[in-house]
């Protein structure tokens, strides 16, 4: 197992070193804010009017759940542990400087998000069950097209099903299982055959389903998550100031609790930042992009400039008070805390009395629970890709069967592996984004130069 778990480790450090997916992540970003005019600032008053107020297109659309529902189905695949364990696992080894690196990725990830969905609803097609797929699958093959795009087609399907394992449902289960065993005593065993099982029930009704089950369960369990946060925030709210200031400084001059010397803690507050941010919010990854082709509408735009109030959501909202909340109770600087039981910890200073124990607890198991969903639609659409609708149901079963399996799984070597199929995944997404930007750009110029769009909308 050692010598496994040193190879994974030395797999990751190359996939999520500073010479390949972090600089290609943030510079895909970057480019397309670039070339979209900073549309993810301009137009998020709008999107999310399109996403909470008016959620649903007018007349006959093609699609399988509304606006909402698709991005509550999306914000459930990630809005999940990485919110909990995830952000404290980055700020125990980058430092808080890590959360300026989140910030950075979300900002930019924004405009990555949107690309992701425009083009996942316009290269979107009609399954065998009359359902819609889409997604990096689709739109690399057909968008990029010729054998390069086929392939990069083939290859996101692929390590999208191999994440579908990792980031989806190995690590929420393990996170879950074992949180419940600090808490309440509940052996991974128990908790894990619950899980497998409940996940097998739901997911056999598919994206309609789920998306129910998301827009009903999403917007309560970040309401009542952020409201506990918010107790201990303004429990130490003489410390936010300070643990403001300290996010920014440690981001660019490295953390002593980080170690090493002061290259290496730069490098790790970066690198854990926008690996954690990432694992959070998924911009980049392509996922947000299989959500978003399910929503019932014709206009590609629209259903974009929704999905990326995801990232805004989870990054900028649920990940900053996660972190804050870490930063000033001195949680991060605990020795032996790692993972959610630092941020047990923390929300246990503000709240007292067992309340910060049981709210993470509680709170681990609906966003492991709804990621787990979520993530079960992504992969089945990446098995539809590569074997056709037939194998749709013997996935869903296999992947309920991996619930337990990471739920009685060594934590370290599932965080390794999820890291690296996320890396797997990211890789052949952007370089189709970068080489679809244009198409991007087209289409939003095109909808925008309508006088009234948004009154239209």
């Amino acid at each position: 197992m050692d010598s496994f778990l040193a190879l994974l480790s030395s797999i990751n450090s190359f996939v999520w070193g500073p010479f390949l997916l972090i600089p290609l992540l943030l510079l895909t970003g970057l480019y397309l804010t670039i070339r979209l005019r900073g549309l993810q600032f301009r137009v998020l008053g709008h999107a999310f009017w399109l996403a909470f107020v008016k959620r649903s297109e007018k007349g006959d659309v093609p699609g399988d759940v509304s606006h909402y529902q698709a991005l509550a189905t999306a914000l459930a695949a990630t809005v999940g542990v990485g919110n909990i364990a995830g952000v404290a696992t980055a700020i125990g080894i980058g430092g808080p400087g890590a959360l300026f690196w989140m910030w950075m990725t979300g900002l930019l990830g924004m405009a990555t998000k949107y690309s992701e969905a425009l083009l996942g609803v316009k290269y979107r097609v009609t399954d065998a069950k009359g359902e819609q797929s889409g997604g990096p699958m689709y739109y690399l093959t057909h968008g990029v097209g010729g054998w390069f795009g086929k392939t990069l087609g083939i290859a996101f399907a692929i390590f999208g099903v191999l994440a579908s394992f990792g980031i989806g449902n190995m690590v929420q289960s393990n996170t879950a299982a074992h949180q419940l065993y600090d808490t309440w005593g509940v052996s991974p065993v128990v908790s894990g055959l619950c899980l497998a099982l409940v996940t097998a029930v739901v997911i056999i009704g598919g994206i309609k389903s789920i998306g129910r089950f998301a827009a009903a369960v999403v917007p309560l369990m970040i309401v009542l998550y952020i409201t506990c946060i918010m107790v201990v925030l303004v429990a130490f709210a003489d410390r936010l100031p300070a643990a403001i200031a300290l996010i920014f400084t440690d981001a660019f001059s490295g953390s002593a609790a980080a170690g090493g010397f002061l290259g290496s803690s730069i490098i790790l507050a970066v690198q854990m930042g926008v690996a954690r941010g990432i694992f959070s919010n998924e911009s980049g990854l392509g996922t947000g992009a299989i959500a978003a082709a399910a929503a019932k509408t014709d206009k590609p735009v629209r259903q974009a400039m929704v999905s990326m109030t995801q990232t805004f959501l989870d990054t900028l909202v649920v990940v900053t008070f996660t972190a804050l909340a870490i930063i000033v109770t001195g949680a991060w600087m605990q020795e032996g805390l790692k993972g959610a039981p630092m941020t047990a910890w923390a929300l246990e200073q503000g709240m007292g009395g067992g309340w910060g124990l049981y709210t993470v607890a509680i709170s681990v198991m609906v966003y492991a629970f709804t990621t787990i969903l979520g993530w079960s639609y992504y992969g089945e659409r990446c098995m539809e890709r590569l074997l056709g609708r037939v194998a749709v149901m013997p996935y869903r079963l296999i992947f309920s069967v991996m619930v337990f399996v990471g739920a009685v799984t060594s934590l370290e070597v599932v965080w390794t592996f999820s890291d690296i199929a996320n890396g797997l995944m990211a890789l052949p997404n952007l370089i189709g984004l970068l080489l679809l930007s244009g198409i991007v750009v087209k289409e939003t110029r095109d909808y925008m130069s309508r006088k009234n769009w948004k009154s239209e909308d």
